[in-house]
């Protein structure tokens, strides 16, 4: 059986694997994470998660196989990632409020041979907010390191009207996705302890 590894940092996608059962090492990769001038939001988070499963390989070997992923925000066709500060935070729960917006998801998995990846892209709906409770918000530390500066899995949750697709896909990794590109690369779910 291949060994896998999690080229991420993130506690949440450790979680999810962890919930289907997946033994794996965890080994984050430092990767840039700027978007390409005109990339759109579907190739942003499928050319992140392919370039961090890629550099987790290289240091991993040949043995192994590495699942890459990236969550990233959209709205008007706007990429909304990780904000930088308060403001960045605030402007990017305000452009939400009220509105829907969606959350892709891409993990790819790389082996010696090969690369599988996937992207599952959810629709989301926020409720009305202001700015105080942004703010608010923004103080709790939650949103951070959160593409569009929430966290539906968190505090976050209380803005959300509506989700319309894959409810891990928003916190991070798709898992049913995800299952089917274990499966092609023989990495079972529900392994025993």
């Amino acid at each position: 059986m291949p060994h896998l590894i999690l080229a991420s940092a993130s506690p949440r996608r450790r979680e999810l694997l962890e919930q289907i059962g997946v033994r794996f090492d965890c080994r984050p990769v430092d990767i840039c994470e700027d978007p390409l001038p005109q990339e759109s939001a579907h190739a942003y988070v499928a050319r992140l998660a392919k370039e961090k499963a890629l550099a987790g390989l290289a240091r991993a070997g040949e043995d192994a196989v590495v699942l890459g992923s990236d969550t990233t925000v959209a709205i008007d066709d706007h990429i909304l990632a990780k904000p930088v500060d308060e403001d960045d935070a605030v402007a990017m729960l305000m452009r939400l409020s009220g509105r829907r917006h969606q959350v892709l998801t891409a993990v790819a998995l790389v082996g010696a041979d090969r690369i599988e990846q996937c992207c599952v892209v959810t629709e989301v709906e926020f409720i009305q907010l202001d700015e105080p409770r942004c703010r608010r918000y923004w103080r709790t530390g939650e949103p951070c390191d959160k593409a569009g500066a929430y966290g539906i899995q968190g505090l976050g949750a209380v803005f959300v009207k509506a989700i319309h697709g894959s409810y891990s896909a928003v916190v991070g990794l798709p898992l049913m996705e995800t299952a089917e590109l274990l499966q092609r690369f023989d990495i079972p779910l529900w392994q025993q302890a």
